[in-house]
């Protein structure tokens, strides 16, 4: 879990400090390891993860405890949430890439919820058809790539090891 842990903080990092297409639009590259966390551990290893990531990656970015780290914060929980009670009550009704789509969706969404909370602006919601084409396809990708991963792992013989 340490290692997920870690990873989830450099590519969280990584992706803060790389350029965005849109000021507010990331692909969710920290992500990856919270996925593979629930999938391979459980929930609560997966919110560990994602806490760790989010508070150590705010720190390492700059970003602790503004604004952009409550919504981006709260919007991480709601998806590890979501993620956490699709996978707990439908067990295989969704593949690894419904699942993080599922969790992009819940991400976006809440992001937008929070940050009109936060302004005020109903405007914002102007954004909901371009947030969710880019929860679709940053979540299909995540999921592509945890589906990849755990796929190579599997054929090493990694969930093997005692």
């Amino acid at each position: 879990m340490g290692l997920l842990a870690s990873a989830a903080i450099v590519l969280f990092v990584f992706e803060a400090l790389a350029p965005k297409p849109l000021p507010w639009m990331k692909l969710g590259l920290g992500n990856l390891p919270v996925l593979l966390s629930l999938l391979s551990f459980g929930s609560g290893p997966a919110l560990a993860v994602s806490s760790i990531k989010l508070v150590v990656g705010g720190l390492l970015s700059g970003g602790f405890a503004g604004p952009a780290f409550v919504i981006g914060g709260g919007a991480g929980l709601v998806s590890w949430l979501v993620m956490a009670l699709i996978k707990r009550y439908t067990g295989r009704l969704f593949s690894v890439v419904g699942l993080s789509i599922w969790g992009a969706l819940a991400h976006q969404l809440c992001q937008l919820l929070l940050a009109y909370a936060y302004i005020g602006q109903s405007g914002l919601f102007s954004l909901l058809p371009l947030s969710l084409i880019s929860a679709l396809l940053s979540g299909g990708l995540i999921g592509l790539l945890a589906w990849w991963t755990l796929h190579q792992l599997q054929k090493i013989g990694w969930f093997n090891r005692t």
